[in-house]
């Protein structure tokens, strides 16, 4: 493929939430997912999340056991995965933790929304950026640019929007949620795939490969496009 192999990796509510209506990244993974989630990350080559989850989470998007990271040098790979943001209006502060923590490559997709102040200071910090000249990121362009610096297997860590346009473009290729045996409610809460929707007829059809239960009440399901 001229693209990464991707996939989305999610903890969610029984009732489908991502998040809390207050949207403060509430934590929904149990010990045991948190270690497979690490699992994921470390055996990816990048790790991309959307502007929302960019600015207002300000993730680190790195490998948390030294053990992991450990086994990626071995590999002759850096100790964390790239990390990579997609906004409109990339105003994320310097000292956030997406740029500060870690030894890891770092990569910004964004618009002419952003000031060229801003795309300055990102340069200047070490973030490499990449502008569209368009109203938002185009995101075929970004996958192909993410091929071209060596990302051929991405892990995408939303949110909601970022999810579903992905999907909605096609670009995905498999889906990995985690069930957690909990319920947040809310009208308004993130879920897995915002965005604009889809009527029933256009709705994207995906194929179960695998499913697990844990004994800490959680589920796993692996969906593939």
């Amino acid at each position: 493929m001229n693209r990464p192999y991707t996939f989305i990796n999610v903890a969610m509510t029984a009732d489908g939430k991502i998040d809390t209506f207050a949207r403060k990244g509430a934590a929904i993974s149990s010990k045991q997912d948190k270690q497979r989630v690490d699992e994921l990350r470390a055996a990816a080559d990048g790790i991309l999340v959307g502007g929302k989850t960019l600015l207002e989470e300000q993730p680190k998007l790195t490998v948390k056991s030294e053990a992991l990271r450990e086994g990626r040098v071995r590999q002759g790979r850096s100790p964390n995965p790239i990390k990579i943001g997609a906004a409109t209006r990339a105003d994320i502060p310097l000292d956030s933790d997406f740029i500060k923590v870690g030894d890891a490559r770092r990569v910004i997709f964004t618009t002419s929304q952003t000031s060229m102040s801003q795309l300055d200071n990102l340069r200047t910090v070490g973030v490499e950026v990449f502008v569209d000249e368009a109203p938002r990121v185009d995101l075929h362009q970004m996958m192909l640019t993410l091929k071209k610096i060596g990302v051929d297997h991405l892990m995408v860590e939303g949110g909601g929007t970022m999810n579903f346009e992905l999907m909605r473009l096609g670009l995905v290729d498999e889906v990995l949620i985690y069930v957690a045996p909990m319920i947040f409610g809310g009208a308004n809460a993130p879920t897995l795939a915002d965005g604009t929707g889809l009527l029933r007829e256009s709705a994207m059809e995906m194929k179960l490969t695998d499913i697990e239960r844990w004994d800490d009440g959680g589920v796993i399901l692996k969906y593939r496009f």
